[in-house]
């Protein structure tokens, strides 16, 4: 394609010539490929399509870097990370590319699990990465455990382990055992998010959109302090309920 390798080229001028570009390094460029990642998300979420086109580009972009600087350290190059990809991808889909026969996407799941095994991972949670956020960390760990049949058979007992984590919290409380608190706190979201997979919720995408509204809402507070010339820490407790009570028949 001309159109990636003239966009490679014009990365590489920059890793030569822009002061920014030349000093960075793999560890530098973390972050910056993870908010680019979480941006083209966002992009998603919205169903803006021109965002994300823009958003895909630059994480298109963070690849190309990634891979430039391995290049000058004769570690890999990009001709590598692409051939590595293509083989991977005709190896994990045997249904597509061999003679598997599958009878749907639950098998294919099971496939692609079975060969990362084959692969040289020796436990059945290597590959989760330590950076994905905590909610969809659970998500996969359960999620893994299941395909081998570590799991619950139908979502009533998962709902009932919601529960008991939740009295076991506040008994913790109760009794002032500080030292066990998060542990239990942590307990419950761990039996929240279990409950959210049975019945096919996304636990990290449901916060995140909690998150959006109670935000949308309180912003209706701000507005109204905003057009009485007030401050919204000057508001009383009730006033602020009233906005909100209102902005929920909205959002």
């Amino acid at each position: 394609m001309k159109e990636f390798d003239k966009f490679v080229d014009i990365v590489r001028q920059l890793r030569k010539e822009c002061p920014w570009d030349k000093v960075q390094t793999h560890e530098s460029l973390r972050r910056c490929l993870l908010e680019e990642s979480y941006e083209v998300l966002e992009a998603i979420d919205n169903n803006d399509m021109d965002e994300l086109r823009k958003e895909l580009g630059d994480v298109l972009l963070q690849v190309v870097f990634h891979g430039i600087m391995a290049e000058e350290t004769e570690h890999f190059n990009l001709e590598d990370v692409i051939r590595q990809e293509t083989e991977k991808l005709i190896y994990r889909h045997p249904h597509v590319f061999g003679d598997v026969k599958v009878k749907g996407k639950e098998e294919v799941l099971i496939n692609w699990e079975s060969l990362k095994m084959k692969e040289g991972r020796k436990y059945i949670l290597d590959g989760i990465p330590n950076e994905l956020p905590a909610l969809f960390k659970a998500y996969r760990v359960q999620e893994k455990a299941a395909k081998v049949g570590f799991d619950w058979k139908d979502p009533k007992p998962v709902y009932d382990k919601i529960l008991e984590e939740i009295s076991e919290l506040k008994e913790t409380i109760v009794n002032e055992e500080s030292d066990n608190i998060e542990m239990e706190f942590g307990d419950v979201l761990f039996a929240i998010v279990n409950y959210a997979r049975f019945i096919h919720v996304n636990p990290e995408d449901a916060l995140r959109k909690t998150i959006d509204k109670f935000s949308r809402r309180f912003r209706k507070i701000e507005e109204y302090a905003e057009a009485n010339n007030r401050k919204v820490s000057d508001m009383t407790l009730e006033e602020m309920d009233v906005i909100w009570e209102q902005s929920k028949k909205e959002i």
